[in-house]
């Protein structure tokens, strides 16, 4: 399995002894904005509020279900949401997720054919405000990370700035083979359902 893929590459799921990948974790780490006062000292911590979510889609591409901060399990289970974290570490980068989301490929539905994650920021901060922020797709459960293969700096990678919502990557199921598109693209939507819209239009 590939690692770390670049924007726009894709793998198969089928890993190097043959056996398929079962469980994936997309997790999400940002920190709190520093609040500038008097003379550019530090006045306390902005909260910041990011949101990643999933959406379930079927072979012809009809939404199923939005995992989300509001809906935190999938019906069927196979997709599962830690829940809502509204401030970012507030003490420096600690090195752990703040949300992550947990997909269990053998539960998923016959019927779902795509899964595709997105990024929000919920009160509209920018992403290039935010001191860090980053986001791994990785083989594994949220205390054991087997194998990391696509990694996003959206505090600080190029096109973020501006922004306040992406595409992460969208696992797709071809001849029966989940596969992953490692997107990484910011979108012009200001909330889920818009970045929702979005990868229904341009990115399935």
């Amino acid at each position: 399995m590939a690692i770390n893929l670049e924007k726009g590459q894709r793998i198969s799921l089928e890993k190097s002894n043959g056996s398929k990948l079962q469980n994936i974790c997309v997790g999400i780490n940002w920190g709190a904005i520093e609040k500038k006062g008097l003379f550019g000292l530090s006045s306390g911590k902005e909260a910041v509020d990011l949101d990643a979510s999933c959406a379930l889609y079927s072979a012809d591409k009809q939404l199923e279900e939005v995992i989300y901060f509001g809906n935190l399990k999938s019906k069927n289970a196979a997709v599962k949401h830690s829940g809502d974290d509204l401030t970012g570490d507030l003490d420096g980068d600690d090195g752990l997720d703040n949300e992550v989301i947990t997909v269990d490929f053998s539960k998923l539905s016959d019927s779902t054919n795509y899964v595709a994650f997105v990024l929000n920021s919920f009160r509209g901060q920018d992403f290039g405000k935010i001191p860090f922020a980053s986001i791994r797709i990785y083989e594994g459960t949220p205390t054991q990370v087997n194998e990391v293969f696509a990694k996003y700096d959206i505090a600080h990678g190029a096109g973020f700035a501006g922004h306040v919502s992406m595409v992460m990557g969208v696992f797709y199921k071809r001849n029966g083979e989940w596969k992953f598109n490692a997107i990484g693209e910011p979108t012009k939507d200001r909330e889920l359902k818009g970045t929702v819209a979005t990868v229904t239009q341009q990115y399935l």
